[in-house]
């Protein structure tokens, strides 16, 4: 009698061998590839900001649930930098409300370039689907913009949210003010055809690959962009807490 692969996971965000066969046998899926390597220096703290609690719950499983309530069968690869594991894994027990169950760890690399990368090689090489790619500390991105990120990578292959520019901008090389309505600010997650993204990550790493839509763009394709939303705040520093805080409220 088969073994359920339910009962050989351990419980603390770790994916067992079997469970990877099961994913490789579903072939077409979606994935989300969330990216927490920050080591929380702007916060002032020794606790990495991805593992700080906003309304009693730690920033990334507040990150998590949101991508579940898109979808529960979403495939979910975590990539924290090995030093952190040890704690994610005392957080999933200490949150015993936290399902971590089916989320695979990948180590995180020196660059969030290379930390994608480990995360992409979690992913079957003939997996069909799209892949996002989201900051673990962006707990506010709403379900509708993972929809409409997710729904329109399937027509166009590579979308990334973004939301106005509100203020004023000024270019300073030359010190003068530019029209903001030139610009837009990109958020997360950023959704890819998972055969594209995994072969625009077989470039060499430059420094002009500042997110994943540059890495994509390096390869010569058009990235879509869609509505985001203005909740969808990356938390960097002690300021952008009391906003989640006021946000969770």
């Amino acid at each position: 009698m088969g073994v359920s692969p339910s009962l050989l996971r351990n419980h603390i965000g770790v994916t067992t061998e079997v469970e990877r066969n099961h994913y490789k046998a579903r072939k077409s899926m979606d994935y989300i590839i969330i990216v927490a390597g920050g080591k929380g220096l702007r916060m002032g703290g020794d606790i990495p900001k991805q593992f700080l609690p906003i309304g009693g719950k730690p920033v990334l499983m507040r990150t998590i649930d949101r991508f579940r309530e898109y979808d529960k069968g979403i495939g979910i690869v975590l990539v924290l930098p090995k030093a952190q594991q040890d704690y994610w894994k005392e957080l999933c027990q200490k949150y015993s409300d936290f399902n971590s169950e089916g989320i695979q760890i990948a180590d995180g690399g020196q660059t969030r370039f290379h930390s994608v990368q480990n995360g992409l090689n979690i992913i079957p090489n003939n997996a069909q689907g799209v892949v996002g790619v989201h900051d673990g500390v962006r707990p506010f991105v709403s379900v509708e913009t993972i929809k409409r990120c997710y729904e329109a990578a399937r027509e166009v292959k590579a979308v990334i949210p973004v939301t106005d520019v509100v203020e004023t901008l000024r270019y300073t090389p030359e010190n003068k003010n530019v029209f903001r309505g030139d610009y837009k600010l990109v958020q997360t997650p950023q959704v890819f055809d998972i055969q594209l993204l995994k072969e625009a990550n077989k470039q060499e790493y430059k420094d002009t690959f500042t997110d994943d839509a540059s890495v994509v763009e390096g390869i010569g394709q058009k990235v879509s962009m869609v509505e985001g939303n203005r909740e969808n705040i990356k938390i960097t520093t002690p300021f952008d807490i009391c906003i989640a805080e006021a946000l969770i409220k």
